[in-house]
């Protein structure tokens, strides 16, 4: 009976031990870091508190909130897995410090992560701004390389604090948010599946800096004010090829049954074909739009189907993650597998040869009630990108609204 007694004290104890461990998770806000590479740190803020299941998490960048409620805390331990996408943060935290890595296992990316409580300043600055960035900013990535590509800057700055994007033909370097620290830019963000980091020193008219993903990439951009800088027209781009006019594919769904526009729920329907991932963020920001535009509308004659292109390295991951996306975003059109262990582009125009080149994800395709493809779309625009994706919503009702009166 003795022996009893102290283990149920013993238990106790130690029980009450793990319960005060999990309180010391402070409410409110904090700043993270991550480690990007030449030593440079990729601040965000995020603000934690409880609710009835557990923990919740929003992560802010600019005009963005992600809300992450997958929190896992076992003693001192907490796993933190970030909403829609495969990536998660593993560590160890006490009642004012979170230390841990930032892990894609998919990649085999880990990227060092640390937050501290009580700080809601993204970056710190040690003197006023002496220029104002606001505007629009034509920009070269990895200039006077095979690499290189355009981009629009579009900033807006109030004293010091500065917040955007960069738009690419492919798409959009998300929220942007930071600061101008003297002539210094710095602007970053974390949505839990990009990791960004752009610094630059900055003239009236000039921007020499360094783009970093995480701590695996890195690469120089320069910039000039532009106010009337356009990127190529993003329906030019990727096309079919000669003699062709038909999209032809086959891939299973999650209940690994074969899809093809064949079948009958396809026919004499006008069809979206969006290319995506479920690792990426733009297409996440699409895959929401469509979802949305399909329950709101509601149209007879539409269907959408998705053809995700995953890094994931077993077919069984990657339904898994397809499954995860479908869930989280409440997708009720079918994703299908086309590719897993690699989102290679070139791989991914093996599986639709007909097309001339696929250079970005999402890129989405417009087919009428005969089948015929009339018309390729190659990135997306997002929520970010202000005006551009306002336009693009009225472009997409209206030409949805055109291919089904025909």
């Amino acid at each position: 009976m003795r022996k009893f007694y102290y283990f149920f004290l013993l238990f106790f104890a130690l029980l009450s031990c793990n319960n005060q461990q999990s309180e010391l998770l402070r409410e409110g806000m904090w700043l993270a870091q991550l480690e990007a590479m030449d030593k440079e740190l990729l601040p965000f803020n995020f603000n934690l508190k409880k609710s009835e299941s557990g923990y919740i998490i929003d992560v802010y960048n600019a005009g963005e909130t992600v809300r992450v409620d997958e929190i896992e805390i076992r003693n001192d331990s907490i796993k933190i897995k970030m909403p829609a996408f495969e990536g998660y943060i593993s560590g160890t935290f006490n009642d004012s410090v979170i230390k841990g890595r930032f892990i894609k296992e998919s990649l085999d990316r880990i990227v060092p992560f640390y937050a501290v409580y009580g700080d809601s300043i993204r970056f710190h600055s040690s003197a006023n701004a002496r220029v104002d960035v606001s505007g629009i900013w034509e920009t070269k990535f990895s200039p006077d390389s095979e690499d290189e590509y355009l981009a629009k800057g579009i900033f807006s700055q109030q004293i010091n604090k500065v917040s955007g994007t960069f738009r690419t033909n492919t798409g959009d370097y998300r929220y942007l948010e930071g600061i101008v620290d003297g002539d210094s830019l710095r602007l970053s963000t974390f949505d839990g599946a990009h990791a960004f980091l752009f610094t630059a020193k900055v003239t009236d008219s000039t921007l020499y800096g360094t783009f970093y993903s995480g701590n695996h990439f890195k690469e120089p951009f320069i910039g000039r004010r532009n106010e009337g800088f356009e990127l190529a027209d993003e329906e030019s781009l990727t096309f079919m090829k000669e003699g062709y006019d038909k999209l032809q594919f086959s891939f299973p769904n999650t209940e690994d049954i074969l899809i093809s526009l064949e079948d009958s729920r396809f026919k004499e329907k006008v069809v979206v074909v969006q290319i995506m991932g479920t690792w990426c963020p733009n297409c996440l920001d699409e895959t929401r739009f469509l979802s949305d535009y399909v329950k709101t509308k509601k149209p007879d004659n539409l269907e959408v189907v998705a053809l995700a292109f995953e890094y994931a390295k077993t077919k069984e991951l990657a339904f898994k993650g397809i499954e995860r996306l479908k869930n989280r975003v409440g997708v009720t059109y079918p994703i299908l597998l086309a590719q897993y262990a690699s989102s290679s582009k070139t791989k991914a125009n093996e599986k639709l040869p007909m097309l001339n080149h696929i250079i970005s994800y999402p890129t989405t395709i417009f087919i009428d009630k005969k089948g015929k493809v009339r018309k390729i779309h190659t990135g997306f625009n997002g929520p970010a990108t202000g005006q551009k994706y306002i336009a693009f919503k009225e472009d997409f009702d209206q030409y949805i609204e055109l291919l089904l009166s025909e």
